[in-house]
C-alpha cells in the first residue's frame, strides 16, 4: 500500500460545539455548550445513551450539520475558512446506516478514490491492500447493496472509509452489525492505524468491551451535554456500564 497520504502530520487542535437543529418551526437543543480537544493519533470512544446526541456530534465535525451556536477548528483555522469538500478529503464518516447507492462492492470501494483523482493502478492497490486487512472475501466485491447481509454491508462501508486514508476518522458504531471476530480484528486495525499513521479516530461505540479495548480516551454524552472527557486510565469501566444502563432505563421510561 502506499502510505504517502497517511503518513501527513495532521494537528486537530480544538473543537468546540454547540449546536442546536430546527425540524420546522420549533428550535430544540441537540447538543448543549460541548467544547474538547483531540489530537494526532487519538483514539476517542463516545458512548452514552440513545438519544445523547452522539451522532449529531459526528455529523457536526464533518459538516454535514452546521452549529447553531459555537465554533469548531481544524488545525487552528474555523470550519467556516475551510471548502466543505476539502474538509472531506481530510475527515472521514462512515454512518451505521451507509449505502452503496446501487454500486457493486468494487465500485462503491474505488468511486472516492476516482473523485480524488488517483489512478486505477493505485486504487487496485488499495482496494486489495484493505480488503486482505479486513479479511474481505474476493467474491464479494462483485455483489450489490441488495446481495449483502447487515453485517457485510457494515464492514463494506467502513472499508469505503478506510481506503480513503483519511487524517481522521469518524465511526459511527462500526461494530453493531458484525461478529466478534470480526469486530475484534477491526478494532486491532484501527489501534494500528493511529500509532503508525497518527490517523485521529472518533467512534460511538456502546460496546463497552470493545470500546475498552480500543481508546485511549471516553467521552460521554447524556441529554446533549458532555458529562465525561476521561483518559483511558481514569475510567472506571464497571461503573460506566451501571451509568448507562441506569441512563437507558431513564429515556425509556419517559417514553412510556
Amino acid at each position: 500500500m502506499n502510505n504517502q497520504t497517511t503518513t501527513a502530520q495532521i494537528r486537530l487542535e480544538q473543537i468546540n460545539l454547540s449546536a442546536k437543529l430546527k425540524p420546522q418551526l420549533q428550535e430544540y437543543p441537540i447538543l448543549q455548550d460541548i467544547s474538547f480537544e483531540v489530537f494526532p493519533g487519538d483514539r476517542v470512544a463516545i458512548v452514552g445513551p440513545s438519544g445523547a446526541g452522539k451522532t449529531s456530534l459526528l455529523r457536526l465535525i464533518n459538516r454535514l450539520s452546521e452549529p447553531t451556536r459555537g465554533k469548531i477548528y481544524l488545525e487552528n483555522q474555523e470550519y467556516s475558512q475551510i471548502p466543505t469538500l476539502q474538509l472531506r478529503q481530510v475527515i472521514t464518516l462512515a454512518l451505521q446506516e451507509s449505502k452503496l447507492l446501487g454500486k457493486t462492492v468494487q465500485q462503491a470501494l474505488a468511486y472516492p478514490l476516482i473523485l480524488r483523482g488517483l489512478p486505477p493502478q493505485t486504487i487496485q492497490q488499495r482496494i486489495d491492500y484493505w480488503i486482505e486487512k479486513l479479511h474481505i472475501p474476493s467474491e464479494w466485491l462483485s455483489r450489490t447493496e441488495l446481495q449483502l447481509s447487515t453485517g457485510q454491508k457494515q464492514l463494506v462501508a467502513i472499508t469505503r472509509a478506510l481506503v480513503i486514508q483519511p487524517k481522521v476518522l469518524l465511526l459511527d458504531e462500526p461494530t453493531s452489525a458484525l461478529d466478534t471476530g470480526t469486530a475484534a480484528n477491526l478494532m486491532h486495525i484501527l489501534t494500528q492505524m493511529t500509532q503508525t499513521h497518527q490517523t485521529t479516530i472518533l467512534m460511538i461505540n456502546n460496546q463497552l468491551d470493545l470500546a475498552q479495548m480500543f481508546c485511549n480516551r471516553l467521552l460521554y454524552l447524556q441529554q446533549g451535554q458532555l458529562f465525561t472527557d476521561e483518559t483511558a486510565p481514569e475510567i472506571n469501566w464497571i461503573n460506566l456500564k451501571e451509568r448507562l444502563i441506569q441512563a437507558e432505563t431513564q429515556a425509556a421510561a419517559e417514553w412510556i
